[in-house]
């Protein structure tokens, strides 16, 4: 989630103000015209600027604003649950004539508000990655299918345990945040458990943090010394976990699987830290958004309801008829 900048002029004064609110404000392209002979601008607000995976997002908003031939302006909260900052943003985005906003909320209802009073002014929302809740508080969603990805993974851990008795640990989000809920959901329901079943021995949140995933690991440890599975909501919770077990000596009987599909959490697949991930692909998210509001601009008809922009089960140990593919596969397609 890392930007690259360069700087437009004509944007000059809402990014000093976004960048006394803590966040970045750049741009780049400009060229298409909008239905009064301007130069159609498009936001796109992420949740931080550090993640490797809205690194991938902004790259592929910029690949597909120079495409589209539009002028994008970027944008991040200063930390994951910053929506004062996004809101500020969203504000400064407003003012300086954006067609369209694409965003990762931080705040799935706090935010609400915010977009609600953009769309009044005629600016098309578009929501990547996290839905806002509700979820048509914006016009689209363009997202992983966040149960699937969880679901293809529970549906691997099943068949990969062979029979044995399971008892799992589920290293979570937080509470009330959509991604953690419908993973967490989905990897119970493609395992074949009911939530509160005894087979899960623990349960902690993380933050999708990876120090925070290696305590959550070392607190279920001591609760549940024999366990043998471990869900991770994502890669560094997952590389946390692994970090854990192996002071204690057991990385290699416990396994563990994840969603996200980054490069790094895809190389760790691969060096037989993690057994499988589900991978997602933010950068065809933010493309598909950019290319929405390019043609809303042209047209004036919006995008509604949810674009499935994709996940892959990712694996070097597949199992009977699990779709999966290999880490080469992998990391072609991975981000960060």
């Amino acid at each position: 989630m890392s930007p690259r900048t360069r700087s437009v002029p004509r944007l000059a004064a809402a990014t000093a103000g976004v960048l006394a609110a803590g966040l970045c404000l750049t741009a780049c392209g400009e060229g298409a015209q909008g239905g009064d002979g301007s130069s159609v601008k498009v936001g796109l607000i992420t949740k931080t600027d550090t993640n490797p995976f809205f690194v991938k997002m902004r790259q592929g908003a910029e690949r597909a604003a120079k495409t589209h031939d539009v002028q994008l302006s970027t944008a991040a909260g200063k930390f994951d649950g910053d929506n004062a900052g996004q809101v500020t943003a969203i504000e400064n985005m407003v003012a300086a004539g954006v067609k369209g906003i694409l965003i990762t909320p931080n705040d799935s209802k706090a935010i609400v508000p915010a977009l609600e009073r953009a769309r009044a002014r005629g600016v098309l929302v578009v929501a990547l990655d996290s839905p806002t809740d509700p979820e048509d508080a914006t016009d689209a969603l363009f997202a992983t299918d966040n149960r699937k990805a969880g679901e293809l993974i529970g549906k691997y851990a099943k068949s990969a345990m062979k029979g044995r008795k399971a008892k799992i640990a589920t290293l979570d989000l937080a509470p009330g945040v959509a991604v953690g809920i419908q993973r967490h959901q989905g990897f119970l329901k493609g395992f074949g458990v009911p939530e509160k079943d005894p087979s899960v021995v623990c349960s902690q949140d993380t933050g999708g943090d990876q120090a925070k995933g290696q305590t959550a690991m070392e607190n279920c440890l001591q609760k549940a010394p024999s366990l043998n599975l471990v869900y991770a909501i994502n890669e560094p919770a997952a590389l946390g976990a692994w970090t854990a077990l192996k002071a204690k000596g057991r990385e290699k009987d416990v396994m563990i699987v994840t969603v996200d599909g980054g490069c790094t959490g895809t190389r760790a697949v691969k060096d037989g830290k993690l057994a499988a991930t589900s991978q997602q692909y933010p950068l065809k998210m933010a493309e598909q958004g950019v290319a929405a509001v390019a043609k809303f601009a042209e047209d004036g008809k919006k995008p509604s309801g949810y674009t499935d922009t994709g996940v892959t089960l990712v694996t070097d140990e597949p199992q009977s008829g699990d779709g999966s593919r290999d880490t080469a596969f992998g990391l072609k397609n991975c981000w960060g």
